[in-house]
C-alpha cells in the first residue's frame, strides 16, 4: 500500500517532533513532555489515514463491558455497593479502587448504601455500558449528597509508551494546574468533577505540582511519579483543604 500526501505529511511532523522530544527528554521535561505529545497526535492521524484505506473487519465476537468504582468521598463511610440488586462490593473504604467488573453491555442499576445498612441509599444512579468498553464510575462529596462522575476508561497503550490522565475529587479544593515541578503548565485549570483527556508520553520519572489555576502557588508535590512503559495510569486529586483528610494525589492504573 502506498502513502498518499497527507500520510507523508503526517509521519514527516511525527519524525520530527520525536527528534525533539527525545533531545529535550534529560534536560527538559516540559518541553519532552509537548513535543512527545505532538509525535503521538501525528503518529496517531497517520495510522487513523492509512486505516482507511484497507478493508474494514469482519464482525467479531460479542465483547463484554468492563466497570470499576472508585469511592472519591472523604465524608462517606465505607460502603456496600449493588448492581441490579445484587451486591458487587462490601465496606468498600475511601481512596479505595474495585478491581474491573465484567458486565454484557447494557444498562444497569448502581446503589450505593452505607455499609451493612440497606435502609436508604446515599446514591444511585442508572448507567448504560457499550459493548468491549471500560469505565469508571466515582463518587465524591459529602454526605448524602454525593457527587456521581462517569468516565470512559482507554486502557490501550502503542507498544514502550505510555498514557496518563488526571480527575479532581476534592470538592472544597479550587481549580488546579498540573505542572512539571518549576516548569510549565501540562494540565491547565481543573476544576472539582472535572478530567483531563489521557497524555501520551515516553516511560519517565518526574516531579509534578498541584498549584492554583492561574498561579505559581503550590498546593500539593507530587513527586516521583513513575509512568512504566505499556501502561495507562490515572492520577486522582482527593481529600480536603479545610476539614481533612489532608489534600493527596492517588495513582492508579487504568
Amino acid at each position: 500500500m502506498s502513502l498518499n500526501r497527507n500520510q507523508n505529511n503526517h509521519f514527516q511532523k511525527a519524525g520530527l517532533y520525536d527528534l525533539l522530544a527525545n533531545y529535550y527528554k534529560y534536560i527538559d521535561p516540559a518541553r519532552h513532555i509537548a513535543y512527545y505529545q505532538k509525535h503521538l497526535k501525528y503518529m496517531t492521524l497517520a495510522v487513523q489515514s492509512m486505516r482507511t484505506q484497507m478493508n474494514p473487519p469482519q464482525n467479531g465476537p460479542v465483547l463484554p463491558a468492563k466497570i470499576r468504582f472508585i469511592h472519591g468521598s472523604n465524608d462517606a463511610s465505607n460502603v456496600d455497593i449493588y448492581v441490579n440488586g445484587s451486591r458487587v462490593l462490601k465496606d468498600f473504604p475511601f481512596k479505595e479502587a474495585s478491581t474491573y467488573l465484567t458486565l454484557p453491555a447494557g444498562k444497569y442499576q448502581v446503589d450505593i448504601y452505607p455499609a451493612g445498612n440497606m435502609v436508604s441509599t446515599v446514591l444511585s444512579r442508572k448507567i448504560n455500558v457499550g459493548q468491549g468498553k471500560n469505565y469508571s464510575f466515582l463518587f465524591s462529596g459529602h454526605g448524602k449528597n454525593l457527587k456521581w462522575l462517569a468516565l470512559e476508561d482507554e486502557l490501550h497503550v502503542p507498544y514502550g509508551e505510555t498514557k496518563v490522565r488526571f480527575i479532581h475529587l476534592a470538592d472544597d479544593a479550587p481549580a488546579f494546574d498540573i505542572a512539571v515541578k518549576d516548569r510549565d503548565v501540562i494540565f491547565p485549570n481543573i476544576a472539582y468533577r472535572k478530567f483531563t483527556s489521557y497524555l501520551g508520553l515516553s516511560p519517565m520519572t518526574v516531579d509534578l505540582e498541584a498549584r492554583i489555576a492561574g498561579s505559581k502557588n503550590v498546593v500539593l508535590p507530587i513527586p516521583h511519579v513513575r509512568l512504566e512503559p505499556n501502561k495507562v495510569y490515572s492520577i486522582l486529586l482527593l481529600g480536603s483543604v479545610a476539614d481533612g483528610p489532608e489534600l493527596e494525589a492517588i495513582m492508579l492504573e487504568g
